[in-house]
C-alpha cells in the first residue's frame, strides 16, 4: 500500500509541477480566477494499486478500496470506472498489465 501511494504521489507530483521548458513566468491575471475541483474518480475512498501501461504516458489504471477498477486514457485528467458489475469484490488490491498485451489486466 505505501508503494501504491508513493506511486500515486510522484505521479501527481509529475502532473502538477511547473514546466520549466518556458521561460516565461505566467502572468498572475491569468490564473486569479481559477478554483480548485475534484476532476475524479467521484467516489471516495483509497487508492490501493495503481500501474501505468508501458509506453503510454496518459493510460493508468486505479484499484479503489471499496470502488472497483478505474481507467485514465488522459494521465489522470478523467476517470472510467471499467470494473461495475464484472468483478465480484469491492476492494482491488494489486493491478498487473500482461506484458504480451496492453489491454489484459490482472
Amino acid at each position: 500500500m505505501f508503494r501504491s501511494a508513493c506511486v500515486l504521489g510522484f505521479l501527481t507530483a509529475l502532473l502538477v509541477a511547473p514546466s520549466t521548458a518556458t521561460a516565461d513566468p505566467i502572468e498572475p491575471q491569468l490564473i486569479d480566477g481559477l478554483k480548485y475541483r475534484l476532476i475524479g474518480p467521484w467516489r471516495g475512498g483509497r487508492v490501493t494499486a495503481v500501474h501505468g501501461v508501458p509506453g503510454n504516458d496518459q493510460r493508468y489504471y486505479m484499484g479503489a478500496t471499496g470502488g472497483g477498477l478505474w481507467q485514465t486514457t488522459n494521465a489522470g485528467q478523467t476517470w472510467k470506472n471499467i470494473s461495475d458489475g464484472q468483478i465480484p469484490v469491492g476492494t482491488i488490491g494489486a493491478i498487473g498489465i500482461a506484458p504480451s498485451d496492453a489491454n489484459v489486466l490482472y
